[in-house]
């Protein structure tokens, strides 16, 4: 059965685009969540196992995390409880409020969406602070209903529970401009640390947005990247693409 299952695997990934050349992670299995920025790969499993990657070894982080983030932020993660927590000299610390996913790719402030798919916003200052019980926390609840929320250098970009898809200017101290609806349908959303744009659609394909810049941070349209499974999350760094399917297969694309 195993067998024959890694012959289906290397028949799939034969059949992707020739633009992506992607190769399985073989060396963790069964995630549910990956999140890389700034060079660094983290992610949580079936089982709530945060990970961190270390060359080519998953090393194993302390705790249960059903979601985690990096980026300039820091490291940051929610829990099956909705607490939230900052990875701080090797042990995380417990920050006030409830989240259910959380992103750290902005300009050194975190977004989250909440249980009721409330956003919030967590200043610059208050973020890069933030150590532990005591430290400031003066969460920021933004306008609208989003899922999932994930920022970058040129914008912030979330869906809600339609899949509708959303873009917000946000600074670091949280101030926005409301959000401008952005077509297409995408129930996950990531934002690369170099701006670029990466989500899952329903039925688990991968688009990404072009023709993102500084002056242009809306683009100019969507992109499908063939994948030969059914994606359930995807996240960018550095020139790496990094799917986990609906099964649990990981992979890593380079163009």
């Amino acid at each position: 059965m195993r067998a024959t299952a890694a012959v289906l695997l290397v028949q799939c990934l034969l059949t992707i685009s020739h633009a992506w050349d992607c190769q399985e992670v073989v060396n963790i299995k069964n995630l549910m969540q990956i999140d890389a920025g700034l060079g660094q790969v983290v992610a949580t499993d079936t089982s709530q196992i945060p990970y961190y990657l270390v060359g080519d070894k998953w090393i194993r982080l302390p705790g249960s995390l059903k979601h985690i983030t990096v980026g300039p932020a820091g490291i940051w993660g929610v829990n099956k409880d909705y607490a939230i927590y900052k990875y701080v000299a090797g042990n995380w610390v417990q920050a006030a409020g409830l989240l259910k996913q959380l992103d750290a790719g902005g300009e050194q402030f975190i977004v989250g969406a909440n249980m009721d798919d409330t956003p919030f916003c967590l200043t610059r200052s208050a973020t890069v602070g933030y150590k532990g019980p005591g430290s400031p926390l003066p969460w920021t609840g933004l306008p609208g209903a989003v899922k999932y929320y994930s920022c970058g250098p040129f914008g912030c970009w979330a869906v809600n529970k339609n899949d509708d898809i959303y873009l917000m200017s946000l600074n670091q101290d949280c101030q926005n401009n409301g959000w401008s609806h952005i077509g297409g349908k995408l129930s996950m959303i990531e934002v690369a640390t170099d701006g670029g744009v990466f989500g899952v659609n329903s039925v688990g394909q991968v688009y990404t947005r072009d023709g993102i810049t500084a002056s242009k941070p809306e683009g100019t349209g969507w992109s499908n990247i063939p994948m030969c499974m059914h994606m359930g999350h995807v996240t960018y760094d550095l020139g790496r693409l990094w799917v986990v399917s609906k099964s649990g297969v990981t992979m890593v694309c380079t163009p």
